[in-house]
């Protein structure tokens, strides 16, 4: 698991070379950005609950057959675990938010997780329509200009979206 600053710097290291003018003015950038990139996490990692319910909520109103008897979510037990799992994907994409860099996701959350739905019988699509609806109420909450620091936060709207496109994508 790299942040992005470790990341770059490991890279020209392996190369034997010096970090490249591009290099650190996007490292800088990041830098004039961390506010901004703490907010964004803050706003997520506080509102989590609400994230993964509605989520859920909005899921399983899409596809009733996921609660209904026989479905992948019947029963409170198998519920909780799928929103346990949701939970779990997106506090991994806050961890790459505030890295900067997707590997934590990558290592630690997604790495073999299709193949452990597969084997348990989650329906990917229906895990990658959940991660989708996470991704559009955290955008949501943390594009929010009320009460963060203030500037154009669409670059980091954009980098917040990828994490969840490659949860999604990861299941599917």
């Amino acid at each position: 698991m790299f942040d992005a600053f470790t990341r770059v710097v490991s890279q020209a290291d392996n190369r034997g070379e010096f970090l490249s003018t591009e290099q650190l003015d996007a490292l800088t950038e990041m830098v004039k950005a961390g506010n901004k990139r703490l907010d964004a996490v803050n706003r997520v990692t506080s509102n989590a609950s609400t994230i993964v319910t509605d989520a859920a909520r909005s899921l399983f109103g899409e596809q009733p057959q996921l609660i209904q008897p026989g479905g992948n979510a019947y029963t409170n037990r198998r519920n909780a675990a799928c929103l346990r799992d949701m939970e779990i994907i997106l506090r991994y994409i806050t961890y790459a938010l505030m890295a900067g860099d997707a590997s934590v996701l990558e290592d630690r959350c997604l790495n073999g997780l299709r193949e452990t739905y597969q084997a348990l019988g989650v329906p990917g699509a229906s895990t990658a329509r959940g991660i989708e609806l996470m991704k559009e109420a955290a955008v949501k909450i943390a594009n929010d200009p009320n009460g963060i620091t203030q500037g154009d936060c669409s670059q980091l709207m954009s980098e917040l979206a990828s994490y969840f496109d490659r949860a999604a994508a990861s299941v599917a």
